[in-house]
């Protein structure tokens, strides 16, 4: 599969031509349904209203909601009229916001009221005060000095704020040959998306997308995925994270295929969805898939229509990967692996892979990737089955952290290769392993422990939901482990049981010492399991 050499706008424009009545976006309990040819208008009136704003190529436009049709819309709008797309984590609070507009240089925030219990405009009101009292048509916000422009997703009356139909009105001001004008001057190089990565530690990094680095990314995951423009991809995962934007919407873009979109994740949403809209591919992190598999009503629906999908985000627990397949009917679903920084892709399991592949790799790399395994320490290449570093070049690494030429450096060496951060050994085949990050690692009596491992044997215990292992401090070892276990709906389990179900399957010393039961994990919005949280809760624990 060739590279494609398009910006995001002319790859809209070549589908609408292509498959003009073919469903492009389909909101199930909204009941909207626009066809390629109307999603090409409707991104096309979008633009123009980007444009009668006054907003110019390269300018930073942040945009804060959930999965809604306008995040959808403004994500090609801003693709076609050649602004940056800033992505706003949707469980963002004050601090978290004026963090990255501050840092994004954002000149205009598009958010809909609220979401999940947080009104979004109070949040705004409390950052930028002025806004109850502003009369002029440019925002004056002292904490937020390049905040030009406000934009509400919905007709609430707001002093200071766009409703949105007032801001559809500036499309009345552009003519479609402006528009055809300023979409011809995008270069398919020029970046069209900033996503602040989760920041595990330290402050969010602001990573610079390009249009050549998500539709070829977007392009080369349908293709793995052997999409087609006869499949219906339902997307339970947020927008704002690459897995929505570029393995949801891009991906389906490219081949002409329906976004069927879920706008906040609920199992019984999303089997409906996938029942009544015959969906062909389902996207989702392994939480999403147990609570789908799990949910008492889950044999009520049919998910008989299913083919394929990715499951990503986070480790996949191999009895999971079963049930998708042999429960769902998800015969040929896919497994990613990649970080925001790879835009995100880098390895994918093809459709056809063997079942054993599918459940203990995450694939070979995507064609026009390069990968290599490093030592840490060295920085020296390493032989196939030698756990290290795993290190990416090519088309698909981000043009930097916006701002931020430091933490640029230490990612960035100066040949191109992007360093991860992640423990991967290739295998015999061209297969990668994930065996964890560097720093989920543990260390007890000089001996590595990859808790991923650990992992995947106490999946296989038959009261065991889900588990995630991490390593506490440990004045003998210098570290031990703990496992967190979230027990199946019914199972009555003691640490006594886990310790003996351990007892001659694995080494002694990977038998977590400590082991706690709990109902859920501490989350990304993304639907990541935040491992720094649990080590924070498995210190306390310990000590207890």
């Amino acid at each position: 599969m060739e590279l494609m050499v398009k910006t995001v706008g002319a790859v809209v424009k070549e589908q609408a031509q292509r498959f003009p009545e073919r469903e492009a976006m389909v909101y199930p309990e909204r009941d909207l349904r626009l066809t390629y040819a109307e999603f090409d208008k409707e991104t096309d009136r979008l633009a123009k209203a980007f444009m009668g704003m006054g907003i110019q190529r390269g300018e930073n436009v942040a945009i804060w909601s959930d999965n809604k049709p306008q995040w959808l819309l403004s994500q090609f709008a801003t693709g076609k009229m050649g602004a940056v797309l800033v992505t706003v984590n949707t469980n963002y609070q004050a601090a978290e916001l004026t963090y990255l507009l501050q840092q994004s240089e954002a000149t205009t925030l598009i958010l809909d009221e609220g979401f999940k219990g947080t009104s979004y405009l109070d949040v705004l009101r409390s950052i930028c005060p002025s806004l109850a009292t502003n009369n002029s048509s440019q925002v004056q916000c002292e904490s937020l000095p390049n905040l030009k422009r406000v934009i509400l997703m919905t007709e609430k009356t707001e002093p200071g704020i766009y409703k949105w139909s007032e801001f559809l009105q500036h499309a009345e001001s552009v003519t479609d040959v402006q528009l055809e004008e300023r979409l011809e001057t995008l270069e398919p190089d020029d970046v069209i998306n900033i996503q602040y990565t989760s920041g595990t530690t330290g402050f969010p990094k602001g990573v610079m997308l390009t249009h050549m680095n998500v539709v070829n990314n977007g392009n080369l995951i349908g293709g793995t995925m052997k999409l087609t423009s006869e499949d219906r991809v339902c997307i339970p995962v947020p927008f704002f994270h690459c897995f929505g934007c570029v393995l949801g919407t891009m991906a389906a873009v490219t081949h002409g295929a329906a976004m069927v979109i879920v706008e906040q994740f609920d199992p019984v949403r999303v089997l409906r969805a996938v029942q009544d809209e015959k969906c062909t591919a389902l996207h989702g992190v392994p939480t999403m898939f147990i609570a789908e598999l799990n949910h008492p009503d889950f044999s009520k629906y049919d998910t008989s229509s299913l083919r394929t999908g990715i499951m990503a985000g986070s480790t996949c627990p191999i009895e999971v990967m079963k049930q998708v397949i042999g429960d769902m009917g998800a015969s040929e679903i896919t497994i990613c692996y990649g970080l925001t920084e790879a835009s995100p892709v880098i390895s994918q399991t093809k459709t056809d892979d063997p079942i054993e592949k599918r459940v203990s790799t995450v694939g070979k790399p995507h064609p026009h990737v390069e990968v290599k395994i490093v030592d840490p320490a060295t920085g020296g290449e390493l032989p196939a089955g030698e756990p290290g570093e795993l290190c990416t070049r090519g088309y698909h690494v981000m043009k930097g952290y916006y701002n931020n030429p430091e933490a640029t450096a230490e990612v960035l060496d100066a040949d191109g290769w992007l360093h991860t951060g992640d423990i991967a050994k290739l295998d015999e085949d061209g297969y990668l392993d994930i065996t964890g990050r560097i720093k989920d690692m543990v260390i007890r009596g000089g001996e590595n422990i990859y808790p991923r491992e650990i992992e995947e044997f106490l999946y296989t215990h038959p009261g065991v939901s889900d588990v995630q292992v991490v390593g506490v401090p440990d004045a003998k070892y210098g570290e031990e482990l703990m496992a967190w276990i979230i027990p199946k709906e019914g199972a009555s389990l003691q640490e006594e049981d886990i310790r003996a179900f351990c007892k001659g399957s694995i080494s002694h010393h990977k038998i977590p010492r400590y082991i706690e039961f709990t109902e859920s994990y501490p989350m990304t919005a993304s639907g990541k399991i935040q491992k720094f949280k649990l080590r924070e809760m498995s210190r306390q624990a310990a000590v207890e």
